[in-house]
């Protein structure tokens, strides 16, 4: 029996977390158990801006499912706001908790018009037609997208796209959103506005971010940071912590920001010019 205590700080806590699915493997012919996270535990914060990051395949994008309630547990157990995810009854509040923003916000947009998809949510929430309003207002405000109520979703821009999807999580109020590397398809310009709507969610609301990436830079300004390869979590700390310790994370198969290379370069060459502030890498 696994038993977690509820912290009254954390929104998340996850202990021993395991899921495995079952696939065709070509090589073998035959149907093989794949294990996509491996006994995992970690603890997020309310409030806080957590990265999450790992190469493809690393089980990350897996993980952003079951903190999302969209997949059930093999093993462990995982609370959202005190709620266990594997209780069938409780899964309608985690997802009012903890909302999730696909990679493909294409996967996501189902109305004719702006404001009809982002009413969708709260509409399944059962929220008086006033309060939906005043909610689409707002959550278009947060995402500087107000201009394009009444715009059809398919005329936007990935860029957009994924700011309306953003909108719509909002829109359902939710206490935590879990982003699920959402500028994988959008252009370096939008990729820096998206960014900088995300980090304000945390700033502006104080809204917990979970962001799901395997970009390093994304998520240099996040307040903790837990790598994953192979369904592990290999390494845990704040940015600055594991900037300090590059070799580590090259050997994760993640690629070092511009500023973090630079600094590797000048220390493996003894420059003495590397100093501690300048870990502390920006977002581009």
């Amino acid at each position: 029996m696994i038993i977690v205590e509820k912290s009254q700080m954390n929104l998340i806590d996850v202990k021993n977390l395991l899921f495995k699915y079952k696939m065709y493997s070509g090589e073998k012919e035959e149907v093989i158990e794949h294990t996509a996270i491996d006994n995992i535990s970690l603890s997020i914060k309310k409030g806080d801006f957590v990265g999450i990051l790992g190469h493809n395949g690393s089980g990350k994008s897996t993980l952003a499912k079951q903190l999302a309630a969209l997949l059930k547990p093999s093993g462990g157990i995982i609370y959202v706001g005190g709620m266990d995810t594997a209780k069938e009854e409780q899964i309608l509040d985690i997802r009012k908790t903890a909302g999730l923003v696909f990679q493909n916000p294409d996967n996501q947009l189902i109305g004719n018009i702006v404001e009809e998809d982002v009413a969708f949510g709260p509409e399944n929430m059962g929220i008086p037609a006033e309060e939906i309003e005043m909610r689409i207002t707002k959550a278009l405000a947060s995402t500087g997208m107000t201009a394009y109520r009444e715009a059809s979703p398919g005329a936007l821009s990935g860029g957009q796209k994924q700011k309306i999807a953003i909108s719509g999580v909002l829109a359902m109020e939710p206490e935590c959103i879990i982003f699920d590397e959402p500028t994988a398809m959008i252009d370096p310009e939008s990729r820096k506005e998206l960014l900088e709507a995300i980090y304000d969610l945390k700033r502006l609301k104080n809204i917990t971010v979970i962001y799901i990436t395997h970009f390093l830079q994304e998520v240099s300004q996040a307040d903790y940071l837990y790598v994953m390869s192979h369904g592990k979590i290999t390494l845990k700390g704040t940015p600055e912590t594991l900037f300090k310790i590059p070799e580590k994370l090259v050997e994760n198969n993640l690629e070092l920001p511009f500023e973090v290379a630079l600094i590797d370069g000048l220390r493996k060459k003894k420059c003495g010019c590397a100093g501690r502030d300048l870990y502390k890498a920006t977002v581009t």
